[in-house]
């Protein structure tokens, strides 16, 4: 591997995590009221992620729609089936509640993540546009509307938005 790729996939996992930590310090500066701050940290987060894409371009991480989808259903499989499960009971062991939960409300919504790629795996051209709704609370991901009840976490309807 080559100097410029491994600091390529370096600085990807380090803008990716930039813009992921940067998006929850504005949800934070939010719920305190503090708009100026919000605005900053969701404005750098911005950044970070075309930082992000860019160098994940030149890695050859992008490919055709049918590609990144099969990496996708792969992706989201790997972790419903080995990661959480793994995580999950580390946790236990661990007597780490908290994370576990959140390993597995995460696990859980990973095998919908994987449906959903699937099925648009298989027509990929006449897969429909739709709104999709999350779950504030657990990430839970539902098409069209929003349930009266998280099915995951059992978050109220008022948890979930409607992705933009």
């Amino acid at each position: 591997m080559y100097k410029s790729e491994k600091n390529l996939r370096e600085a990807f996992a380090g803008e990716s995590q930039a813009y992921q930590r940067y998006l929850a310090y504005a949800r934070r500066a939010a719920d305190e009221y503090r708009e100026g701050v919000y605005k900053l940290f969701h404005a750098v987060a911005a950044s970070e992620k075309i930082h992000a894409q860019r160098h994940l371009s030149y890695l050859k991480g992008i490919q055709t729609t049918p590609e990144n989808l099969k990496e996708a259903v792969a992706g989201e499989m790997h972790e419903f089936k080995t990661l959480y499960p793994k995580m999950i009971a580390e946790a236990k062991e661990e007597k780490q509640q908290g994370p576990e939960i959140s390993f597995s409300h995460a696990g859980e919504v990973e095998k919908i993540h994987h449906a959903l790629f699937q099925k648009a795996l298989e027509d990929p051209d006449g897969f429909p546009a739709q709104d999709y709704f999350v779950c504030n609370a657990c990430g839970y991901l539902v098409a069209k509307e929003a349930p009266g009840k998280c099915p995951i976490c059992g978050a109220v309807k008022k948890a979930f938005y409607r992705v933009e």
